[in-house]
């Protein structure tokens, strides 16, 4: 149990454990409890090494009640696959109607646990009830997508004595479960399923563009089949607006499918149910696509996936090489060039593959040094890029090629100073260009067609605040946005949804949320992966970190970035293997290699960019 509230004993849970032999802990469900008044909490079990499971104990002989409540809440936690342990807390009709996998709420530690009313367990007491009270920290849904929360948590379990045995048992709780933080880490794992950008093709060669998902198992019950099961059922809500899948609608997996895994060659077969069984050769390997990018996802090793029909005949496989011809994925493609500016403020460029530190003017108008730039971004193909100038105020387009012109400004800034007027730009996919004007009269997010259209302006319907920042995700479905309010600035994720109107396209931002609950100032940030964000920033009273968050707004496993001070920009690539690049105020532009130091680059450099 976690500390004991201020005037109680501190009791501890009576435990049963089998060390690393055999890889198995035991959770006992005989916890002594105070029976009424006093607040305890049910202790988070600490996070295992990942070769180490957890079963829970069934309920004693002639447990109290509060052991009973105890026990219940620490089967929770444990890796049972139908939460069986935990239903034999339960009174049988209890047990019927409990949809454990309805949600899971994640609280910042275990529930604390407090008898209400008359004292459980007198001679003459049948029945109790039990407050359940936390912190709340996020939630996962029963499509298991993962959302911030807070606020305080309070849900009460009641309990009987059973006439004829004279045990108790729960008849009444909460739908789905309720763990503490530590638990939570220990027993889910976040995984990326892919799906297909609904109006997005990429680029020159119209490849449809995968879209990632991240969704939340439970990562020692059958976590591939899991996942698998997730995928087929279809996106979450949130995403599902703006993406398709090419698996048919009902499609599932075969009956009575479970424990799929790699076998000796790493491939996956899936065996699918009848609806899957009339579709074309280019469906099917789309469908094997879908797969194979997210059974990556959770294990590395997958080298190929195999469509099997209900009666078992072969449909169709991809391996990595087919998945990554059929579509275009954000983190598959290493960028040719990291771009900052040099100390004339001229767009310079140095090699991804390599050591060296030396830069080149790009060739064309932004490498000449015409207009001196503020902010850029280029391309995804590496062909275009687009500049604001050094006073926030025009944006350009121009071919980073030696033959190519400056032209007109695509948009203008009327704001009053540099920092009321344009963010620095950032391109999608598809080729089109997104840009925010911070001019307080006039605020507007705009996107430009292939970067020359007419600049459109973008709903954003339930904006509060001022745009500062903008990241548009590969995908072109999604967009990072750094908003500021009353002096604080946080990140937010919103989906990008694009309808028509006539012969008029509308493009909106929808359903922004938090990917940064409790910060109080986000600095700079930059995609770093197909859902993942790296992110310079601060908390309340804290100092400036740089961390990765998931665009669920939940963090990812791994270590966070080496410390560095004074960073006023930083940029990543979606492709994990191209270093971390900053602009800091002490060292210039630095780089991080994987497992390494920050280097440094140039001292008089800033603004450094991936593609994108």
């Amino acid at each position: 149990m976690g500390a004991d509230r201020e005037g109680g004993a501190r009791r501890r849970p009576v435990r049963a454990v089998a060390y690393a032999a055999c890889g198995v802990v035991l959770l006992a469900g005989c916890a002594s409890m105070p029976d009424s008044g006093d607040l305890r909490d049910v202790e988070s079990t600490p996070r295992q090494d990942t070769q180490v499971r957890v079963f829970a104990m069934p309920p004693q002989q002639d447990a109290s009640s509060t052991e009973i409540v105890q026990g219940f809440l620490e089967a929770l936690t444990s890796d049972d696959p139908h939460y069986d342990t935990a239903r034999k807390y339960l009174t049988t009709a209890a047990a019927k109607t409990w949809r454990p996998e309805s949600q899971a709420t994640v609280l910042a530690n275990g529930p604390s646990i407090q008898a209400t009313g008359r004292p459980a367990d007198q001679d003459d007491a049948d029945s109790v009830t039990y407050l359940l009270q936390g912190s709340r920290v996020a939630t996962v849904d029963a499509a298991q997508a993962y959302a911030p929360s807070d606020g305080a948590y309070r849900k009460t379990v009641h309990l009987t004595k059973d006439a004829k045995s004279g045990q108790w048992r729960i008849d009444a709780l909460p739908q789905g479960v309720v763990l503490g933080k530590s638990d939570f880490q220990r027993n889910y794992t976040s995984v990326d399923k892919y799906y297909f950008a609904s109006d997005t093709s990429a680029g020159e060669t119209g490849q449809p563009v995968a879209v990632a998902d991240p969704v939340f198992v439970r990562s020692t019950v059958d976590p591939t089949t899991q996942v698998v099961r997730s995928l087929l059922s279809g996106p979450t809500t949130w995403l599902g607006p703006v993406v398709r899948s090419s698996f048919p609608t009902g499609t599932a997996l075969k009956k009575g499918v479970s424990g799929l895994a790699p076998d000796d060659q790493n491939r996956v077969t899936v065996p699918l149910n009848v609806r899957a069984s009339r579709i074309g050769a280019a469906k099917c390997t789309e469908m094997a696509t879908q797969l194979l990018f997210t059974l990556r996802n959770l294990t590395p090793t997958v080298d190929s996936v195999a469509l099997q029909s209900v009666t078992g005949a072969h449909m169709c496989d991809v391996d990595e090489d087919q998945a990554e011809a059929t579509a275009w994925r954000a983190s598959t493609k290493r960028p040719e060039y990291l771009y900052f500016l040099d100390s004339k403020h001229r767009l310079v460029r140095m090699p991804t593959a390599g050591t060296g530190t030396g830069a080149v003017a790009v060739p064309g108008p932004f490498g000449a040094g015409t207009r001196p730039l503020r902010s850029v971004a280029v391309a995804r193909d590496e062909r275009t890029a687009a500049g604001v100038t050094g006073d926030g105020r025009d944006l350009y387009v121009t071919s980073l090629a030696s033959d190519g012109s400056l032209g007109g400004a695509v948009l203008t800034s009327h704001g009053a100073t540099a920092d009321d007027r344009l963010t620095a730009p950032s391109w999608d996919a598809r080729g089109d260009l997104w840009v925010a004007d911070r001019d307080p009269g006039k605020p507007r997010l705009y996107v430009l067609a292939k970067g020359v259209g007419q600049p459109l302006t973008v709903q954003v319907p339930e904006l509060n605040g001022r745009i500062k920042d903008v990241r548009v995700a590969a995908d072109g479905a999604r967009i990072a946005l750094v908003v500021e309010k009353d002096g604080e600035q946080s990140l937010y994720v919103g989906r990008i949804e694009r309808t028509k109107s006539g012969d008029q396209q509308e493009v909106s931002v929808l359903e922004l949320r938090s990917a940064t609950p409790g910060s109080e100032e986000v600095t700079a940030m930059s995609w770093a992966g197909d859902s993942r964000l790296v992110v310079v920033g601060r908390e309340q009273g804290g100092v400036q970190q740089t961390r990765y968050v998931q665009v669920d707004g939940s963090t990812p496993d791994g270590p966070a970035p080496a410390a560095l001070t004074g960073v006023r920009a930083i940029a990543a690539s979606e492709d994990d293997r191209v270093p971390l690049v900053a602009d800091s105020q002490d060292d210039g532009i630095v780089r991080l290699p994987t497992g390494d130091q920050w280097q440094k680059v140039i001292k008089d450099g800033s603004a450094p960019v991936y593609p994108g």
